[in-house]
């Protein structure tokens, strides 16, 4: 069996087109040590990035099953469907894996706002002006939801 360096290797010169069993890529995938791979979820009909978020094998799984978005929860030590607190649910709407294969792109459907602090996307905080000494951390959107109404 090729090294999952091969196997994302021999991708990068296969014409466009060009299809792998998934069962494979899947177990190709670069997992970390905690056995976790990076998740970026975004807006799939505007390309909103909304949100970074870690899976497992496991939560990949459940993510295609179930067409929406479980993420593995590093501070609850367990699986967690987005939105099962909350009611702001992804709904899976596509996948795609980075040339490494150790990054995976989410394109969800977001129900209501994705971060805890009630915004559309967790990445509301912007640098103005991109000088290390002058530079501004600005906050570029409010919040859509009192965050204290999303988690009962």
């Amino acid at each position: 069996m090729a090294s999952s360096n091969e196997f994302w290797l021999d991708l990068e010169s296969a014409p466009v087109g060009s299809q792998r069993d998934f069962s494979k890529a899947i177990d190709q995938l670069v997992f970390n040590e905690q056995g976790l791979i990076t998740a970026i979820a975004q807006q799939f009909d505007t390309g909103e990035v909304l949100m970074l978020a870690w899976m497992n094998r496991e939560s990949l799984l459940i993510s295609l099953q179930e067409q929406r978005a479980c993420y593995w929860s590093r501070s609850r030590n367990r699986l967690w469907r987005k939105g099962e607190s909350s009611g702001q649910v992804q709904s899976l709407k596509g996948l795609r894996i980075d040339c490494d294969g150790d990054a995976l792109l989410l394109a969800v459907d977001q129900q209501g706002p994705a971060c805890h602090t009630g915004r559309k996307s967790c990445f509301y905080l912007g640098l103005k002006g991109l000088d290390l000494k002058e530079g501004q951390l600005e906050i570029l959107n409010a919040p859509e939801i009192d965050p204290t109404s999303l988690y009962k």
